[in-house]
């Protein structure tokens, strides 16, 4: 049995590894759609800490205000001094969208500044040219020109972030489509869509272990979906 004078430092040695084993993870945009399905998701993991930045994060995510998981944090990811008051402190960024090179100039010069690594990027196929067959076709009429969103994704593979650049397929909500695919840079991608609620578990799954696809860009599609397009247009 322990005497008196040891239960404190037990108490607070198991604080500290409680602390410790915390993951600090920030979603910039975290009111889009497929943040909508990936917070409920993070909150399953009692051993996140969630920072929800958005303009008016506090508003919008109400619902999330009592939970003792989350901080939500009104910000515009325009305003350096709201991106480095956020990120400083965090483990994981999950950016909502990567299609601006001078957002994202911003959140690597920032995340460099604070010290924080690890970023997940949602964003869209196409970027190297990839996408083949009839939905290629299809898929450049409908996109144009493509000269910015490869600029804007440039951003982060030539950054020293350990970034994921998910490269993802038309999208669409349905809780009962929840399977994905990898497609590894340098492969063809010709399957056409893949769920966000689909999305959202690819990206929980490489908070939890943050060593996977780390300093990359990879394909996200439903498999068997190989058509000339999506089955919602």
């Amino acid at each position: 049995m322990s005497s008196p004078s040891t239960r404190p430092l037990k108490h607070n040695l198991l604080l500290l590894r409680k602390e410790t084993t915390m993951k600090k993870v920030i979603l910039l945009g975290a009111t889009s759609n497929i943040s909508r399905y990936l917070i409920p998701l993070l909150l399953q993991s009692r051993d996140i800490e969630l920072r929800l930045f958005a303009r008016q994060a506090t508003r919008r995510l109400v619902a999330y205000a009592q939970n003792p998981q989350v901080t939500l944090i009104d910000g515009n990811w325009n305003n350096e001094h709201d991106l480095l008051s956020a990120i400083a402190g965090t483990d994981i960024v999950y950016l909502a969208t990567g299609h601006f090179a001078e957002a994202n100039q911003r959140i690597v010069r920032v995340m460099t500044q604070a010290h924080v690594h690890r970023i997940i990027i949602a964003g869209g196929l196409g970027i190297y040219d990839e996408v083949a067959g009839k939905f290629g076709a299809w898929n450049a009429r409908m996109m144009g020109d493509y000269t910015e969103i490869k600029r804007a994704a440039s951003v982060f593979d030539q950054s020293e972030l350990d970034y994921t650049f998910l490269r993802m397929a038309w999208l669409y909500n349905n809780d009962e489509h929840l399977d994905y695919k990898i497609i590894p840079k340098g492969e063809a991608f010709v399957d056409t869509q893949v769920t966000r609620q689909a999305v959202a578990r690819l990206i929980r799954e490489i908070i939890l272990k943050p060593t996977l696809y780390k300093k990359t860009s990879i394909g996200v599609a439903e498999p068997n979906t190989a058509w000339g397009k999506p089955s919602f247009y």
